[in-house]
């Protein structure tokens, strides 16, 4: 990665999927994906668990000339993210993505759930940098130096206190870079995030460090690169309330101006959700209306037709008649 103005789509697990990824990047303004992340325990993965969680891996059947493994429709590329803590199938595992085509795998130190703390995964492993050292350092020897391996942290568990030396482990077991989530697991995603702590970890690493946490707006987007002096950011949560959030962006660095998004360009964007799903037979049709309600629900704040449909919307259980309403707001 250059210390170019890189905006990279977050891995965020139930939001960032295949049809989330397709439809953001087919806007415009990203340079690169992450994948939600696939849990590794202690066994190596046949390709179809792959080609399941990470579906651009696989080829078109009609093997169309313009699509590539690993990259979204719109040609944004992907890395696949993992989580877990057995240095061995982590890096057996990464291994094989990217003998399936993987353009890069990135390692989560930084998700907060219990369910995935409790089982020596993700945010928890910040209390251990030299455990973070190994772990990174097995799927670096794993994977060919050409492909990046990277990884995502939080700024500690209950503090900030191992900050620096997670960040220096990171970067001493060979990640191309890493990306940091300016709080601590303790802190969840309650606002604020902590930019101001990422200078110094950004002046004492000879990697680029990516600022994540608390990006909602353009504004915001200006803000954590100045206070954190990171030239690239990761865009999470808010991607979801501002489909268009990454193309503002770009513009904005461009200093050309930009009519946001229209509530009737973004219901053809849920009406492609809902195509894309439906189109998709090992999909089963309980999943597709709440898929729509949550986005609908993510949209609220920025646009008050979402709002105004949602109580509605929300008792709807039939995907055909939760996306009829999504277009008859448009009316």
């Amino acid at each position: 990665m250059t210390e170019s103005e890189k905006l990279i789509l977050a891995p965020m697990d139930g939001l960032t999927d295949t049809y989330a990824r397709e439809l953001l990047t087919a806007i415009g303004g990203y340079d690169l994906c992450v994948t939600e992340f696939l849990r590794v325990t202690d066994s190596l993965f046949p390709a179809r668990v792959f080609y399941r969680h990470f579906p651009e891996l696989k080829p078109a059947l009609n093997h169309e000339a313009h699509h590539c493994i690993s990259r979204t429709k719109s040609g944004t590329p992907i890395f696949l993210q993992l989580l877990g803590s057995d240095n061995n199938a982590m890096a057996e595992n990464a291994a094989k993505a990217v003998l399936l085509g993987a353009e890069g795998i990135d390692l989560n130190f930084g998700c907060p759930a219990k369910t995935v703390n409790r089982k020596d995964g993700g945010a928890s492993l910040l209390k251990y940098p030299e455990r973070i050292y190994q772990l990174l350092d097995s799927v670096r020897q794993a994977v060919p130096k050409h492909i990046p391996v990277t990884a995502k942290m939080r700024l500690g568990y209950d503090d900030q206190a191992l900050a620096h030396d997670n960040a220096m482990a990171i970067q001493d077991a060979g990640a191309d870079w890493v990306t940091i989530h300016a709080r601590t697991k303790k802190d969840g995603y309650r606002p604020p995030a902590y930019w101001d702590t990422l200078l110094p970890i950004s002046e004492l690493l000879n990697i680029p460090v990516i600022a994540n946490g608390e990006v909602w707006s353009v504004e915001d987007y200006f803000n954590c690169r100045e206070r954190s002096a990171c030239k690239s950011v990761m865009l999470g949560r808010g991607a979801m309330v501002t489909p268009d959030l990454a193309r503002q962006i770009k513009y904005a660095l461009a200093k050309e101006p930009i009519k946001p998004l229209e509530w009737g360009s973004v219901c053809s964007l849920l009406e492609r959700l809902y195509q894309l799903m439906i189109s998709n037979p090992d999909l089963h049709d309980k999943y597709v209306a709440p898929r729509l309600k949550l986005w609908v629900k993510w949209l609220m704040p920025n646009y008050t037709q979402a709002e105004e449909i949602f109580n509605s919307l929300k008792r709807i259980k039939d995907p055909y008649q939760a996306i009829q309403l999504i277009k008859m707001s448009d009316k």
